[in-house]
C-alpha cells in the first residue's frame, strides 16, 4: 500500500479537520486568504525587483578607417591614448566622428587622402566619440560630427570648420604647419603684399640671438588667427633682413605691420596695447582690411548669406577654385578689379576734367549748349572741391527765382568761398544732412538774375557748429531743357522728382544730380573709370568669391545655366531693391567684363535689367484645361495673346491654393477656349516684373482681351467659388464705358457678347441634362439605400437572435464544461481505486501460490510418511496430532480468503451504489 499512497494521503486526514474548523467559522477562511494575497504580493515584487532590463547590449564598435589607412583609428574611444600619441608629435590632426553619420562617412575619404598625402608629417587620429562605453563620449560633448581639431605642439586645438574636401583640408593643415611665411628678399616681400588676403609683417633679427625677443609671441599670434578665423583669410609673414624691413617702415626689431591696400598701413602700438599673441591677434583682425571675402555655405539651415546680403548690394563671383594651386590667373585679374574699385586715395573723381560736349552730326547739340556748357564747366571748377555736391533746384524752391544751380560744400568754416577739403572722398551721408539744410533756409541772395557767382554761409540744421556753403548762379534755362530732355540723356520713365527726393508736380522738374556724368550728357559709362568707384557711388558693391565646384547650385538659382562645362558665374544681388543682374554667361568672366558690368550698376540710372528667375522644370502639355505660366512664357501667354487670360498666382506649399483646383478646372471647361484662357503660375520659382508681383496667395488677375493694360484683382472680400468667377469675368470682359466706340465696334461687340451667351446657354444644357441625369440616380441612389436600411434591419434582428443563441449556447458549454470537470474527476477517483483493488488481488494471488506450494509440500511429507510403517504406537500418535494441527491450519487460511473475498465484494457492491 505504500507504493501508490505517499505523504499526501497522510497529510489529507490532518487538513480535514482544519477545513471543518474553517467551514464553520468563515472569519478564518477570510484571514488566511488576505494572508495568503500578502504574501504572493510580496513574492511577485521580489521577482520584480530582481529582473533585468530587457535591453538589447550594445553592439561592439569595428574599425571606421581601414587597417591598412594612414589614419590611427581609436574605434574604441581611447581618448587617453590619443592624449599620449600628441605628446610625441608636433602637428596631430584629430578626427572625432560618429560611425552612423553620414556627413562622418562622406568625410573619411578626404581624410584618409589627405593623410596619404602628409602622414609623414602630421599624425592623423580618428576617435569614435559615440561609443558609449569610450572616454571620448565620456568627456566630449559635440553637438555635430564630424568634428577636426588640430594641435601645434601644444597649442590647440584649432577647429577646422570649413568645406570637407580634401583640398581644402590639406590647406588648412599646411597653414597650421607654417602659420608664418619666411621673407628673405624684397620681391617676396612685394608678392606678399600684392596679394588681396590681409597681411601682417613682423620683422625680428636673428643675429644678436637664436630667438629673438617677441618671435615666439607673434608665431603664437599667427596661430591664434587661424583658431578665430577658419577661412585662413589674413597671412602672417617675418622679416629677417633689416634692409627688407625698411621697404615697409620698420626699423625696430620686434615690430608689427598690418598692410592694408585702400587705407594707411599700419603699425601695431606697443605703448599703447601689450605686446601678447592675443592682443596682435585681436589687433589685426580688428583693423584688416577686406576687399574680396569668400564665402562657404555649410548647405544647412544658415543665415551666412543673409547676414552678408543685409550689408548692401552684392557682387558674387563664382569660379572654379583650388588651395593648393600656386598660380590663380582668375582670381589675379579679380583682385585687380577689386584693388582698383576700392582705391579711393586716387580716386579720378575730382581730376577729370570736363571736356566739351556734344557730336557734330547730332541736331540737339548747338553752339549755344556747347558755350554754356564750357561757362558752367568755367564757373564751377568741380575739381577742386570734392566733397561738393551739385543741385538743381526746384521751382517751389525761394532761391529758384533768381538762380537754379547751386554748389553746395559741405565741413566748410565761415567765409565767403569754399575753402578747399583734404578729405579723401565724399561723405553722403553728411551731402544728406548739408542738403536738409540747405532746403529749410530761406535765403534770397540777391534779387537779380545774373550770370556771376554768389556764395552764402548757413548754419547746419543738425549741428550747431558746422557750416555748409552754397554757391549759386543763373544757368541758361535752354541747357537745363537739354538735361531734362528724355531723348538726349536719360531713357527713363516720364516721371518727374524734384531735388533730394521731394516730389513735385511740375513737369520742368530736374533730378537731384549725384554724378556728373548725368548732368554732362557726353560722359557715358566707357569713359567712367572704375578707380575709387566704390567712394563716388552710394551703390557701392561688396565683393564676394564662392568656389563653383562647392556650390554650384547658389548659382543656378540666380540664373546661371545647368548645361555649361565652364563653371564661372557673376551676378550682382540688391537684397534691399529685392533685384539681381547677371552678367551675361555668353562673356568671358575676365577683368574688364567685370569692370564694364560693374559700370553699369553703379551709374545712376543703370543701364541693367532685372534677371527674372524662370523654372525650367516645366513641361508645356496641350491637354490641360488650365495653362502652366512661367516668367518666359508670361508675356506671350498674357499679353501678346488674343484672349481673356484669369491667371491665378499660387506656391506648392499654399494649402488654400490647392483647394482651388477643382474651381478652375471647372471654371476652365465652362469657358469658350478660343476666347478665354485660365492659367496659373507658381510665384516661388518664377519672377516676373514688378507690376504684377503679389504679396499674397492666392491671388487671382483678369487680363480683358485688347485692355491688358486694366488688369483687375478678383476681390478679397468675395469667396472663390465658380459662380462669383463667372460674375467677375463676365462683368469686366464687356467693353470699358469710358472708351470711345464706334458702330462697328459696337457691332463685333455685340457679335461676340452673342457668342458667348450661346456659348453659356449650351453650357447651361449640358449642366441641366447632367443635373436631371444626377437626379435620376439621385433617386435609384435612395431607391437602393432604402432596400439597404431595411435589409440592415432584418440583418440586425438575425444578429440579436444569433447573440441570444449563442449566450444559450455558451451556458450550455459551461453546465457541460463542469459535468464533465466533475465526472472526469469521479473517473479519477474510480481509476485510483481500481488500481488499489488490483494491487490487493494480486497480493492475494500470490498467497494463494505460497499456500499452493506449503499444501503441495505437506502432501508429499504425509504421503512419504504413510509410506513408512513404524512398529511403534508412541509414533502414530504423533502424526495424528499433526494432522489436526495440519488440518486446523488449511482451514483458518481458507477462512481467511474468504474475508478477503467478501471484503472485495463489499467494496465492489457499494462502489456501484456510489455510481
Amino acid at each position: 500500500m505504500s507504493v501508490c499512497g505517499g505523504p499526501g494521503d497522510a497529510a489529507a486526514p490532518r487538513l480535514r479537520p482544519r477545513a471543518a474548523l474553517m467551514a464553520r467559522r468563515p472569519e478564518l477562511l477570510c484571514g488566511a486568504a488576505i494572508v495568503l494575497g500578502c504574501a504572493f504580493l510580496i513574492a511577485l515584487k521580489v521577482t520584480c525587483s530582481r529582473a533585468k532590463d530587457v535591453t538589447m547590449p550594445a553592439k561592439l564598435p569595428v574599425n571606421f578607417f581601414s587597417p591598412r589607412s594612414a589614419v590611427i583609428d581609436l574605434f574604441r574611444g581611447q581618448l587617453d591614448y590619443a592624449e599620449q600619441l600628441r605628446q610625441d608629435s608636433e602637428i596631430v590632426l584629430y578626427f572625432f566622428y560618429a560611425p552612423w553619420c553620414g556627413q562622418s562617412i562622406a568625410a573619411r575619404e578626404e581624410i584618409e587622402h589627405v593623410a596619404s598625402r602628409l602622414s609623414d608629417q602630421v599624425l592623423f587620429v580618428a576617435v569614435n566619440c559615440w561609443w558609449n562605453q569610450g572616454k571620448c563620449r565620456k568627456q566630449k560633448h559635440f553637438f555635430y560630427f564630424p568634428v577636426i581639431h588640430l594641435y601645434h605642439q601644444s597649442f590647440g586645438p584649432i577647429e577646422y570648420k570649413g568645406p570637407m574636401s580634401a583640398v581644402y583640408i590639406e590647406k588648412f593643415v599646411r597653414r597650421v604647419m607654417t602659420p608664418l611665411l619666411y621673407i628673405s628678399s624684397r620681391s617676396k616681400l612685394l608678392d606678399f603684399l600684392s596679394n588681396y588676403e590681409p597681411g601682417v609683417v613682423g620683422f625680428f633679427e636673428f643675429n644678436a640671438s637664436p630667438q629673438p625677443p617677441g618671435y615666439l609671441t607673434f608665431f603664437t599670434s599667427a596661430l591664434h588667427s587661424l583658431k578665430k578665423d577658419y577661412l585662413g583669410t589674413m597671412r602672417f609673414g617675418v622679416v629677417t633682413d633689416k634692409r627688407v624691413a625698411e621697404e615697409i617702415s620698420l626699423v625696430h626689431s620686434g615690430s608689427v605691420y598690418l598692410h592694408r591696400h585702400a587705407n594707411t598701413s599700419l603699425i601695431y602700438p606697443k605703448d599703447i596695447m601689450n605686446f601678447t599673441a592675443e592682443n596682435i591677434c585681436k589687433w589685426a583682425l580688428e583693423n584688416r582690411e577686406m576687399l574680396i571675402r569668400w564665402l562657404r555655405p555649410h548647405g544647412g539651415k544658415s543665415l551666412l548669406l543673409n547676414n552678408e546680403l543685409k550689408k548692401g548690394p552684392a557682387l558674387l563671383i563664382f569660379i572654379p577654385y583650388n588651395p593648393l594651386a600656386e598660380i590663380h590667373p582668375l582670381l589675379d585679374e579679380i583682385t585687380k578689379v577689386a584693388l582698383e574699385y576700392h582705391k579711393c586715395n586716387k580716386s579720378q573723381a575730382a581730376e577729370a576734367d570736363i571736356q566739351p560736349a556734344g557730336d557734330s552730326d547730332s541736331p540737339a547739340f548747338d553752339s549755344s549748349v556747347t558755350d554754356a556748357q564750357l561757362k558752367f564747366s568755367e564757373t564751377f571748377p568741380i575739381a577742386k572741391y570734392p566733397c561738393c555736391n551739385t543741385v538743381v533746384l526746384p521751382q517751389w524752391h525761394s532761391i529758384s527765382r533768381t538762380h537754379n544751380v547751386c554748389e553746395l560744400c559741405v565741413n566748410q568754416t565761415l567765409g565767403v568761398k569754399p575753402n578747399k577739403v583734404h578729405v579723401p572722398h565724399c561723405n553722403f551721408l553728411e551731402i544728406e544732412a548739408a542738403l536738409d539744410s540747405f532746403y529749410l533756409q530761406e535765403h534770397t541772395f540777391f534779387q537779380v538774375i545774373s550770370n556771376t557767382i554768389e556764395c552764402s554761409n548757413f548754419l547746419s540744421f543738425y549741428s550747431p557748429f558746422s557750416y555748409y556753403t552754397a554757391c549759386c548762379r543763373t544757368v541758361n534755362r535752354h541747357f537745363l531743357s537739354l538735361m531734362s530732355s528724355e531723348k538726349t540723356i536719360f531713357e527713363t520713365p516720364k516721371v518727374a522728382f524734384s531735388s533730394h527726393g521731394k516730389k513735385d508736380n511740375t513737369q520742368f522738374s530736374i533730378p537731384h544730380i549725384e554724378d556728373r556724368n548725368c548732368f554732362i550728357p557726353d560722359l557715358n559709362i566707357s569713359s567712367m573709370n572704375i578707380t575709387g568707384l566704390s567712394c563716388r557711388t552710394n551703390k557701392t558693391l561688396n565683393l564676394y568669391l564662392l568656389d563653383s565646384n562647392l556650390f554650384w547650385i547658389y548659382a543656378e538659382r540666380l540664373g546661371a545655366s545647368r548645361s555649361t562645362h565652364l563653371k564661372e558665374f557673376a551676378a550682382i544681388v540688391d537684397l534691399k531693391e529685392e533685384v539681381h543682374y547677371v552678367l551675361d554667361q555668353n562673356q568671358s568672366l575676365v577683368g574688364p567684363t567685370l569692370e564694364t558690368f560693374i559700370k553699369n550698376f553703379s551709374v545712376l540710372y543703370s543701364p541693367l535689367k532685372r534677371h527674372l528667375v524662370d523654372d525650367p522644370s516645366v513641361h508645356f502639355d496641350e491637354e490641360h484645361v488650365v495653362t502652366e505660366v512661367t516668367t518666359s512664357t508670361f508675356h506671350q501667354t498674357v499679353f501678346l495673346s488674343a484672349k481673356n487670360v484669369l491667371l491665378l498666382y499660387y506656391a506648392q506649399w499654399c494649402g488654400f491654393c490647392a483647394s482651388l483646383n477643382h474651381i478652375f478646372i471647372q471654371l476652365a471647361r465652362l469657358l469658350p477656349p478660343d476666347s478665354f484662357t485660365v492659367a496659373r503660375i507658381d510665384v516661388t520659382r518664377n519672377d516676373l516684373p514688378w507690376e504684377f508681383m503679389t504679396d499674397r496667395l492666392p491671388t487671382i488677375l483678369f487680363f480683358p482681351h485688347q485692355r491688358k493694360e486694366q488688369s483687375v484683382k478678383f476681390p478679397e472680400d468675395f469667396s472663390v467659388n465658380l459662380p462669383n468667377l463667372l460674375k467677375f469675368i463676365l462683368h469686366h470682359s464687356s467693353l470699358s464705358p469710358s472708351e470711345p466706340c464706334t458702330k462697328e465696334c459696337l457691332h463685333r461687340e455685340s457679335v461676340l457678347q452673342q457668342g458667348h451667351i450661346s456659348h453659356l446657354e449650351r453650357e447651361i444644357q449640358k449642366l441641366r441634362s447632367e443635373i436631371s441625369a444626377l437626379h435620376q440616380a439621385h433617386d435609384q441612389l435612395e431607391a437602393q439605400l432604402s432596400e439597404a436600411r431595411r435589409e440592415e434591419q432584418r440583418l440586425q434582428q438575425q444578429k440579436h437572435t444569433l447573440e441570444k443563441q449563442h449566450k444559450t449556447l455558451q451556458l450550455h458549454s459551461e453546465q457541460l464544461q463542469a459535468t464533465y470537470d466533475q465526472k472526469n474527476q469521479e473517473l479519477l477517483e474510480m481509476a485510483e481505486k481500481l488500481q488499489e483493488l488490483a494491487d490487493a488481488s494480486e497480493n492475494l494471488l500470490k498467497e494463494n501460490a505460497l499456500l499452493r506450494i506449503l499444501v503441495a509440500s505437506r502432501g508429499g511429507k504425509l504421503q512419504s510418511k504413510d509410506e513408512i510403517e513404524e512398529p511403534l504406537q508412541s509414533e502414530q500418535t504423533l502424526p495424528e496430532d499433526n494432522d489436526i494441527s495440519l488440518s486446523t491450519a488449511t482451514a483458518a487460511l481458507e477462512e481467511k480468503r474468504i474475508d478477503n473475498i467478501d471484503t472485495i465484494e463489499t467494496e465492489h457492491s457499494s462502489g456501484n451504489r456510489t455510481e
